[in-house]
Order: C-alpha cells, then structure tokens, then sequence
C-alpha cells in the first residue's frame, strides 16, 4: 500500500514516467522480497517470522521508495509460498519436533509414576516393618486358638485334638 507524495509527482513522471509502478514500484517490491527471504530461515517464513519479515520488508521499501517521491503506507503479506521440496522438509521437521515434545512429556510423566510407584513401596515396607515387629509367636498361638474356636463352631464335620507339636491344636477329617 503505498500512495505518491504531490510534491514529489513531477519528478517521479519526469523520471520514471506515467508507468513508475511497472518501472520502480515493482522492481523495487521483489528485489526486498528475495534479499530478505533469503536472509531468512525457511522455517521462520512458514512460521511465526512473517510478522518480523513484514516490518522488515516496509522498512526498507519505506528507505527505497521515499527518495523517489512514494510513501509506502504498509506492507500486506497476504500468502508465502514455498517450493514443495522445502515445504514439505519444513512441516517433516515440525512434526519431528512435536514428536520430540511429545517423548519428553511422556518420559516426564513416566518418571512421576517411578517415583510414585517407589513411594508406596516405601510404604509398604514400612507397613510391613511395623506390622511384623508386633507379631510374636504368643500372638500367632493366640490366633491360632481363636481360628480353632471358630472352626470348632461350624457345621463342618471334623475333628479337633488339642495340643500339637507347636502348642495348636491339630484339625483332622478336614479332607471334604
């Protein structure tokens, strides 16, 4: 967008004539246009650096054309087309890069459960220490004897003697 300065009208049709934007215009537009782009990674044409390459581009059509008489208002990148071959290269290695983002999630969230798995096996273990630290051979009889006392009570046929190696009773007939 760009418009012609009145002072300046005379000397840009003296010098350029009635087709200044053929003659001047143009020419000047895709000059800037290859200059930047190829100073320009291909990833950040395809990408986010649009912004950056517009205001770089009205800057230097500004600093060309105002000598001539044409101020340029504004600069509308409306499509940027890449080659197939570099296009595709670009969208290959952004996907490869997601991938990459992706894997460090993964192996992130991966290392959470590790350390959340090692947690409660230190619970357990704890529980476990706690809990075998109150078992004792008087408790496992006491037990013992309160096991034979219900099974005493049941339906089942069986029989019980009392007094066995270890002190518990002994249960026979218990084969149905």
């Amino acid at each position: 967008m760009y418009h012609v300065r009145p002072e300046g009208v005379r000397e840009l049709f003296l010098t350029a004539g009635p087709e200044y934007e053929q003659v001047l215009v143009t020419p000047t537009l895709r000059s800037a246009v290859r200059n930047l782009t190829s100073e320009s990674s291909a990833k950040a044409l395809y990408t986010s650096g649009r912004e950056l390459l517009r205001d770089r581009l009205l800057e230097e059509l500004q600093h060309k054309l105002e000598k001539r008489g044409i101020e340029v208002e504004d600069v509308l990148l409306r499509n940027i087309v890449l080659p197939d071959q570099l296009t595709k290269a670009i969208e290959a290695k952004l996907a490869s890069e997601q991938e990459s983002q992706k894997m460090e999630f993964v192996l992130a969230k991966e290392a959470q459960e590790a350390e959340r798995k090692a947690i409660e096996a230190r619970g357990v273990a704890e529980f476990q220490e706690i809990v075998s630290k109150g078992i004792t051979p008087e408790m496992l009889k006491w037990k013992g004897i309160e096991a034979t006392e219900k099974l005493a009570e049941s339906d089942n046929a069986k029989v019980v003697v009392v007094g066995g190696s270890d002190g518990l009773p002994l249960i026979l007939g218990g084969d149905k």
